[in-house]
């Protein structure tokens, strides 16, 4: 964990801290925001993480793991994402609506799902694009076509501060494009019973316990980190 000296110098400095979370082998440990140990595969090779003001208006960091073939094709994605709205910009909240959810150790997720091409649009500055430029650096290869499902906690009423796991599969094992599968794609009726499967092979691989962490010897920091964005 950073401590509070450390964060104050970043921030005097205008510079993004490092991510906290600490990974170990296929395990992401949070102590705040929230504070959870989040499980995945031992098989999901833990590509790296990344830190950032994203769109200069939410602290967010993102840990990347992939399961790939020895080519460094990935085929299959976990993507682990803590978020939260700077104190400098009081009225923004999240605002998800999927009328799904699912509950994950103890904790309610919204649940969405899609299809998207490897060549689709990317938002300059999104999360998407710092995911998809890690796995990149480090050698990866994301596939032609890839099915999601996305699971967001929101922390509190505020809905300020938010979990996200985002899980892929590469597409090709059911031989299908991305394109195939939206609205008006030829095999569009296949979609529920994949998205099904999908939905329930997340939920398998992805295990969370809730963490019970000691608030004398690991404080919640609460800072205003509109600095980095200067």
């Amino acid at each position: 964990m950073i401590t509070a000296p450390v964060f104050s110098c970043v921030l005097l400095l205008g510079q993004t801290p490092p991510p906290e979370r600490k990974v170990e082998g296929n395990v992401v440990t949070s102590e705040r925001d929230p504070a959870v140990r989040i499980r995945l595969p031992r098989s999901a090779q833990y590509v790296g993480a990344d830190r950032w003001v994203l769109y200069g208006m939410a602290d967010c960091e993102l840990h990347a793991f992939v399961d790939a073939d020895p080519q460094g094709n990935v085929q299959r994605l976990y993507w682990v994402q803590f978020e939260g709205y700077l104190p400098s910009r009081p009225e923004l909240k999240h605002t998800y609506d999927s009328p799904r959810h699912t509950t994950i150790g103890g904790m309610d997720f919204y649940v969405d799902t899609w299809v998207r091409a490897k060549d689709a649009e990317v938002r300059n500055g999104s999360d998407r694009e710092h995911i998809e430029t890690l796995i990149r650096t480090k050698g990866y290869h994301m596939p032609d076509g890839m099915m999601y499902v996305r699971l967001v906690h929101l922390l509190d009423q505020q809905k300020r501060k938010e979990l996200m796991i985002i899980y892929g599969e590469d597409l090709l094992p059911v031989g299908l494009s991305a394109a195939d599968l939206e609205p008006r794609g030829k095999s569009q009726d296949r979609w529920p019973a994949l998205e099904k499967g999908l939905i329930q092979r997340s939920q398998e691989k992805v295990v969370i316990e809730q963490e019970h962490i000691d608030s004398a010897a690991h404080r919640t920091l609460d800072l205003d980190l509109a600095a980095f964005t200067r």
